[in-house]
């Protein structure tokens, strides 16, 4: 099978693995601290903590930033789950904003209705998450500007977006937010094998982020509430969690991000030659705004539905054909989960319409041109069918 994306390791990550193997610590050592400090460099934020999952970097960024019960914190419906569930385990509610049907990220003009009237109500949320889908920024002065007029705080969630940018703006150098989060996920631009990041310009938010990642335990003196000189003292300081990164997933991290430029600027050519090759096709490709650079984590397509072709043909079609592709996603508010909370497709009807007819394309780092080329040759040998057997039928109607 050509898959859809896969993670790519080579032999110097190996070696930088087997050296962490081979060394004293495997955990809180010098590597953490060094994959922090490198992702600052080349991101331009001034602070990073590394997680275990983006999913707990989420987490712990809500905390930070003081989310509670009773609080409300908004994202948009099309994302993997923990994009909302964050919230849900620091107690609080959570609600979702429609997609724009051109990029299918957070719909701005949706949101900022949504604030006026939820002002009017007085339920405000204390946080919103705009999710970069597919590596595609969202328009984040845009949503800085609401938060200045409605109070809100701004957690990117760029797990798709590590390498994009906005304006000549990294993704994660949080201009336009207080925290963003990378994954490091498999599947992800570069991987540690599981892990994140939660990237902020705060001092205070990077205190919190580092107290509340492991266990809520401190030893660093100048965070101390009784001065004292041994180096052996440490206090338990808030509930915290144990989300650390490892040495080990910390050296992988340091050897994939060397090759993080030159990985997205592969995924961009991969990207042309798509759009170039499928133009011609009745799909819906990739809308980028000028003064966007997309990651490309994703290459999404939207099926235009035909008699008898859709979305599901095409899956079908190219898995018959040794072609794995992907749905990118299911609405987050159409989880059995978030149905019994209320949530209703007709609410988010452009999310709705986008889910039935997305698909993701083969696209990661070890994609070669030549099964690039098969993958395109499959998926128009697909429509071909669909036309010859379309034709065959309305021949058959005339005899």
């Amino acid at each position: 099978m050509i898959s859809y994306s896969r993670q790519s390791i080579n032999s110097a990550d190996i070696k930088e693995v087997q050296k962490v193997l081979k060394s004293n610590f495997l955990t809180q050592g010098p590597k953490s601290k060094l994959f922090e400090k490198k992702i600052s460099k080349k991101i331009g934020a001034r602070h990073t903590t590394t997680f275990n999952s983006a999913t707990s970097a989420l987490h712990i960024s809500c905390l930070s930033l003081g989310v509670g019960k009773g609080d409300l914190v908004w994202t948009c419906t099309n994302s993997f789950v923990a994009s909302a569930n964050c919230a849900l385990y620091c107690g609080a509610k959570v609600d979702f904003i429609d997609i724009d049907e051109k990029n299918f990220n957070i719909n701005i003009l949706d949101l900022e209705k949504k604030l006026k009237i939820s002002k009017t109500l007085n339920k405000l949320p204390k946080v919103i998450i705009p999710v970069h889908f597919a590596g595609l920024p969202c328009d984040m002065k845009k949503i800085f500007l609401l938060s200045k007029k409605y109070k809100f705080k701004i957690i990117e969630d760029a797990s798709h977006a590590i390498g994009a940018k906005y304006y000549s703006n990294k993704v994660g150098n949080c201009k336009y937010s207080d925290i963003t989060v990378f994954s490091f996920h498999p599947v992800k631009i570069i991987t540690t094998a599981e892990g994140g990041a939660a990237l902020t310009n705060s001092k205070y938010l990077d205190g919190k982020l580092k107290l509340l990642r492991t266990h809520g335990i401190t030893r660093q003196k100048k965070y101390l509430l009784k001065k004292k000189k041994e180096n052996w003292y440490y206090e338990f300081q808030e509930l915290g969690y144990n989300y650390r990164l490892n040495e080990i997933q910390s050296a992988l991290g340091l050897s994939q991000i060397k090759r993080l430029d030159k990985w997205i600027a592969y995924r961009n050519q991969l990207a042309k030659i798509y759009t170039k090759e499928l133009n011609s096709l009745p799909i819906i490709l990739p809308s980028i705004e000028k003064g966007y650079y997309s990651s490309y984590h994703l290459f999404v397509i939207k099926i235009i539905n035909k008699k008898n072709i859709n979305r599901d043909f095409i899956y079908k079609f190219l898995r018959k054909n040794g072609i794995e592709s992907n749905v990118h996603y299911i609405p987050i508010h159409s989880h059995p989960y978030y149905k019994k909370k209320g949530f209703k497709d007709k609410n988010f009807p452009k999310a709705i319409s986008y889910f039935k007819n997305c698909l993701s394309l083969p696209m990661h780092a070890g994609l070669t041109k030549k099964n690039q080329k098969t993958v395109i040759n499959v998926l128009k040998k697909a429509y071909s069918s669909y036309l010859y057997s379309e034709k065959k039928q309305r021949t058959n109607i005339k005899h």
